[in-house]
């Protein structure tokens, strides 16, 4: 078996000890980063390779980090109208 091979194994097995110290490493890494930043190469090779990735000039990976939860709904200055029930702003989950 190649590196790629191996290193697919220890994806699938995301309760290892090994996968689960990788995951809070990067965690606590990418959460000191800023939103938007250029990784120097994935962060899972052969992954990458397999959507069509190449290690040459002109393709870059850029990390962009999500906001949690659902949306802020659109009001003008937080007016919202009806019964209070639909009075939401901020902690919108989709359904």
């Amino acid at each position: 078996m190649g590196a790629y091979k191996y290193m697919q194994e220890i994806y699938r097995k995301k309760q290892s000890d090994v996968m689960r110290f990788l995951l809070r490493i990067r965690a606590w890494h990418y959460r000191h980063l800023s939103k938007l930043h250029r990784a120097p190469r994935p962060s899972r090779p052969e992954k990458a390779r397999r959507l069509g990735y190449k290690a040459k000039q002109g393709i870059v990976i850029y990390r962009v980090r999500v906001r949690r939860g659902g949306r802020k709904r659109p009001v003008a200055k937080g007016a919202t109208y009806g019964k209070p029930k639909s009075h939401g702003v901020n902690q919108l989950k989709p359904t």
